[in-house]
């Protein structure tokens, strides 16, 4: 009979409820403990051997912080998807010992879903790209702010200026935009110094993203570059990929990936019955945006040149290929959807979709390499 004894745990800032699946069937619940390196190492010694112990929660705010604590304990640890852990529905009470204890169920069972859990460098990564994105969004409230502040006071710029947020159209701003009364001019400056402000916090951040892949290890580094081969998927995109999915080799196709990123159909079958509906969008949203944010250059014909062409300097010949391929390919694919009547949003999805399968194709062959040129040595 297997001696392994399935510990579930429900996590929360200060507190965390614990359940013990035992081997000989048995599911109870162990109470809660402060959430506490000290109270865990208690906790750990009172379960029995660590090597007897496999243990798992879900994932959420409180990070890794345990799971790395545990695994330095030497217990087994596992971070499951909360999204996929199995309810009854006819359960209509919670609480953090029942969670707990439905936890050590499901995963004695092997109901449950586990997630990645980056390393120190992806972790460190991922979190400096999450900032950079918080600052985007922070960046596009302050111009909305200040744009309809503008438009409530019918102040717009002269007809020379044809876009908005360059340099002559902040110039046109902080010179020739101003009011009589105090109240009015003290809020145009703070909106004003916000946007400049979040620009500047911008910047400060892309230059910390530079340093942090010049000092990334050299297989990340090399996987950053080789994914700026693709059309769309400049500097930063490329970054958030890596940071987000991580290691790309540890998916055996591209189609996991895909699911991965939440742009997959849902479905709904029954008998000879089949409908599939909108993507599920059960997976990383981050990575998810940055997709359809690149999928959107595809639909212009295949071209080499400017920014794109520097960028594939110095990349292997196989590398350049499949992007190419992949120019002709999503741009083919955009066009005949587009004829076929389907709005713009699902275009991209779709083209978002199969945009994956040729970076998990440049990613793989760049990792494999590394993992070629290390064995040699």
């Amino acid at each position: 009979m297997s001696k392994i004894r399935f510990v579930g745990l429900d996590v929360h800032a200060d507190t965390i409820a614990v359940a013990v699946a035992e081997p000989d069937g048995e599911v109870r619940s162990l109470g809660i403990v402060p959430n506490r390196p000290q109270s865990v190492r208690k906790l750990v010694a009172k379960l029995g051997p660590a090597q007897q112990l496999k243990a798992c929660y879900e994932a959420g705010p409180t990070g890794y912080g345990l799971y790395w604590q545990l695994t330095e304990l030497k217990v087994a640890c596992e971070v499951v998807a909360p999204t996929l852990v199995p309810v009854k529905a006819g359960d209509r009470v919670k609480t953090d010992r029942r969670d707990a204890t439905k936890l050590a169920r499901s995963y004695r069972s092997g109901d449950l879903t586990p997630v990645w859990v980056p390393d120190a460098e992806h972790e460190a990564l991922r979190d400096l790209v999450r900032a950079r994105e918080d600052a985007r969004q922070d960046q596009l409230r302050a111009r909305h702010r200040l744009g309809k502040f503008l438009l409530r006071h019918g102040r717009r710029p002269p007809d020379a200026i044809k876009k908005s947020w360059t340099l002559k159209y902040m110039t046109w701003i902080k010179e020739q935009v101003h009011f009589e009364q105090e109240a009015l001019e003290a809020t145009l400056l703070d909106y004003v110094h916000e946007v400049e402000h979040m620009a500047e916090r911008i910047q400060l951040l892309d230059k910390a993203i530079d340093e942090a892949i010049q000092k990334a290890p050299p297989v990340m580094r090399a996987v950053v570059e080789a994914l700026q081969a693709l059309r769309g998927v400049a500097r930063i995109t490329a970054v958030s990929v890596v940071a987000e999915a991580g290691t790309l080799s540890r998916f055996a196709r591209p189609r996991p990936l895909m699911g991965y990123s939440g742009l997959v159909s849902s479905e709904y079958s029954s008998g000879n019955h089949v409908h599939r509906g909108a993507i599920t969008k059960t997976g990383n949203a981050h990575l998810r945006r940055v997709i359809i944010e690149s999928a959107w250059a595809y639909q212009y014909r295949p071209w080499l040149g400017g920014d794109l062409l520097k960028r594939q300097q110095g990349l292997d010949q196989d590398i350049k290929e499949i992007a190419w391929k992949a120019q002709w390919r999503l741009h083919k694919r955009y066009k005949r959807l587009a004829a076929a009547g389907k709005k713009k949003p699902q275009i991209v999805t779709a083209v978002g979709r199969e945009l994956l399968g040729f970076i998990w194709a440049i990613a793989v062959r760049t990792e494999a390499k590394f993992q070629t040129q290390r064995q040699a040595a």
